[in-house]
């Protein structure tokens, strides 16, 4: 169907239908819009140039907004293509200057992102150096020093950590993520050498004081017919089990059991011995009572040798009784002791005032400061006498020195 001639500032629809845009000073046709007027042909040509100008507008917007340098190149190098026979009407060549504009920023935006990219893989390698610098720490210990379920622990996270910096982060160089990667994985396999070790020493450890053990309680399980008499060998093999090492907690457990078991037998004999002798040495407890009421009074004793008369008698009276209960010996031994005690400081206190030596010191002591008061004296009286106040001062002084050391000699 013909149209009619229809022109605006960027291009024109001729009579066949055929639309035209002027594009860098030249007319070019860009196609037909045979089914229409010519003001919807040169509307459907003018959408295809708003289409395109959309696009320009997108990529700048991206490119101000930080994407990927090499995409946006990528749109401006595609969409610089399509420009230069676009088939359609507009001002063509201001969206190709709008695109020029964007290659310094392209060139900028890569710059940018490449030292960006730079500082992450600095800083991923340094936090990846890190965590192999944490593995071979662990792997540089004492294995003996070691509590490894929670070295266990540590490794798995730092390998959890690794695992996301290499999926999460960014590419590493392949030298420095290769020796890296390395380092890590020697640190770790030394770590679970270490482990191995320790843990096979341990069960040898374990099987061996698990057989210690075992031998102990069939030795004390052996015991059981000695009654009373087992216990101090039981003691000894006690000592023994002391030394003997852990077997692990699921067979400690069950083996001491077995251990104690046997030494249970062995009290519980004891303990019907004891209950026996209890019974049998009741009526020595009552006696040895009366013993302590007898002897008591000796606590407040001044006649030392009626006292020492007394008490031997009551010991050898106390001797002849024989045993108590057992749980009553001490009970009753403490207060014969402390009895014995009174005894014997009543004794001490008499000997030492009466000690010869002693007493012969004491008297010579005592006739020299009898001299040397009464010559103080003599002196005293002859320095009132001259009215000597100073000189009457310093004899006074001296004659009280000497009479308090009178009273402690006399003492």
């Amino acid at each position: 169907m013909a149209v009619n001639e229809q022109t605006t500032v960027w291009g024109r629809v001729d009579e066949t239908g055929t639309v035209y845009v002027t594009d860098r000073g030249v007319e070019r046709a860009v196609g037909q819009y045979p089914d229409g007027s010519a003001e919807e042909a040169l509307a459907y040509f003018t959408r295809k140039f708003s289409e395109l100008e959309g696009q320009v507008r997108l990529v700048e917007q991206r490119a101000k907004g930080g994407a990927p340098a090499a995409d946006v190149a990528k749109t401006v190098t595609h969409l610089t293509q399509a420009l230069e026979e676009a088939a359609a009407v507009g001002d063509l060549e201001a969206l190709r200057t709008r695109l020029a504009a964007l290659s310094g920023t392209v060139e900028k935006l890569t710059e940018e992102q490449q030292a960006e990219q730079r500082a992450a893989v600095a800083a991923a390698v340094e936090q990846r150096t890190a965590i192999v610098t944490a593995a071979e720490a662990i792997a540089a210990k004492d294995p003996s020093s070691l509590q490894w379920k929670q070295v266990s622990a540590t490794l798995d996270d730092l390998f959890a950590q690794w695992k996301d910096h290499q999926q999460n982060g960014p590419r590493l160089p392949k030298k420095e993520a290769d020796e890296l990667w390395k380092r890590f994985r020697s640190a770790r396999s030394t770590v679970e050498g270490h482990r191995r070790a320790f843990f096979a020493g341990l069960d040898a450890e374990h099987k061996e004081a698990k057989t210690r053990k075992q031998q102990l309680v069939a030795k004390a399980e052996a015991l059981a017919g000695q009654g009373t008499a087992g216990i101090p060998a039981y003691r000894r093999l006690l000592d023994e089990w002391k030394l003997a090492g852990r077997a692990g907690k699921k067979f400690d457990d069950a083996l001491w059991a077995s251990f104690k078991a046997a030494g249970d037998v062995l009290y519980a004999a004891k303990a019907e011995v004891d209950a026996r002798e209890n019974e049998e040495f009741a009526g020595n407890l009552e006696s040895k009572l009366a013993l302590l009421t007898e002897a008591e009074p000796l606590l407040k004793a001044t006649d030392r040798v009626v006292a020492r008369n007394t008490l031997t008698n009551i010991q050898r009276r106390w001797d002849a009784i024989g045993k108590v209960p057992r749980d009553q010996v001490k009970v009753v031994e403490d207060r014969l002791r402390r009895i014995e005690q009174a005894v014997k400081a009543l004794e001490e206190e008499h000997w030492q005032k009466n000690d010869p030596e002693k007493k012969a010191r004491s008297q010579g002591l005592a006739a020299q400061l009898h001299d040397a008061i009464a010559a103080l004296e003599a002196d005293l009286a002859a320095a009132r006498g001259a009215k000597d106040s100073a000189r009457v001062a310093e004899l006074e002084e001296s004659l009280e020195a000497r009479k308090a050391w009178l009273a402690a000699v006399d003492r």
